[in-house]
């Protein structure tokens, strides 16, 4: 009941942000909404399954040039249809990577995914007459429920209609992800993570439940992808870089990955705090070493963890004074 009002009381708050907070600080949320599903996927992967990607950027990048090339290319503005063809292009791709990567497990895994991710930047920096090298690709503002909207300019498209849209898809992806960690096939993947000998002597199907979370992870991956391509109006080869498959995995590890809605406070917490870290200094990569460094030695289970956790001390704690 507690979690359940929580969630509304945060919906409410993302709900009303554009009434009350800065501009500038929306044009951020965008990004949060966008890196907030991906990492969805990116969790039902290392948090319920136990494989860490050091590569799900790709999928991103998928998401971004698939809206790039749909938009200035071939003139396709429906974001409803972008939508599609990312999530489909991510799933498509992430079936022959990931029929490839779940053959090996904890690092290898990893530097697998690496690999793969890494492979698809070098295409995005080399074929220039494709993807638009270094210099990208430029994204067009798309329509929304088929309206055009432009009369407004970038930032009241961003911080408006299309702030509203993204959170609108974020909930739905959130129910849906929800839905799959809480049914049968969410509790064979916490068994595979646990103990996978077990679990496939049980009758669970080990590889066949890697490369379904796989896939829905690309998935959601693209789909994140598409949001930051429009917020930016570009997609970049950068996207794909593995330092922002880093970031992506440090979103993950700070928020706490043992925890549904740990993933989506690490993305908050990280956009701002890079924002406000990189407006101080040039090293805001040192700093942000330092703070997974702390959050790993203090907090190993996630902000989301260490709040829980002290919720749950005071909870006991008059229980354990009545007791004595």
């Amino acid at each position: 009941m507690i979690r359940v009002l929580l969630v509304i009381l945060g919906l409410a708050g993302l709900a009303g942000a554009p009434l009350v907070v800065d501009t500038y600080y929306l044009t951020l949320m965008v990004p949060f909404f966008g890196y907030a599903i991906a990492l969805l996927g990116l969790n039902l992967l290392f948090g319920y399954t136990g494989l860490l990607s050091f590569g799900h950027a790709l999928f991103i990048a998928i998401g971004a040039y698939v809206t790039a090339a749909l938009t200035s290319k071939f003139q396709i503005r429906s974001y409803e249809v972008i939508l599609l063809a990312a999530l489909a292009s991510g799933l498509i791709v992430a079936v022959p990577v990931g029929a490839i990567c779940i053959r090996y497990q904890k690092i290898f895994f990893g530097m697998l995914t690496l690999a793969f991710g890494m492979l698809f930047h070098s295409f995005l920096f080399k074929f220039y007459s494709i993807t638009g090298g270094d210099q990208g690709m430029r994204v067009l503002r798309p329509t929304l429920l088929g309206l055009d909207l432009t009369s407004l300019d970038k930032t009241g498209f961003v911080t408006g209609p299309f702030y509203y849209y993204c959170l609108a898809v974020l909930v739905l992806a959130a129910a849906i992800m929800w839905r799959i960690v809480s049914s049968p096939f969410g509790l064979h993947l916490r068994a595979i993570r646990d103990n996978a000998g077990k679990a496939a002597y049980l009758g669970v199907g080990i590889r066949r439940g890697r490369l379904i979370a796989f896939v829905i992870s690309g998935g959601y991956g693209a789909i994140g992808g598409t949001m930051l391509a429009v917020q930016i109006g570009l997609a970049d080869p950068e996207l794909a870089y593995w330092t922002h498959s880093g970031n992506l995995v440090f979103m993950v590890v700070l928020g706490g990955f043992d925890n549904f809605f740990g993933p989506l406070l690490g993305a908050l917490i990280f956009i701002l705090l890079q924002d406000q870290v990189m407006s101080l200094t040039q090293y805001w990569r040192f700093v942000f070493g330092a703070i997974l460094a702390a959050v790993v030695i203090l907090a190993p289970r996630g902000l989301m963890g260490l709040v829980t956790g002290l919720a749950r001390r005071r909870a006991d704690g008059p229980i354990a004074k009545s007791r004595a």
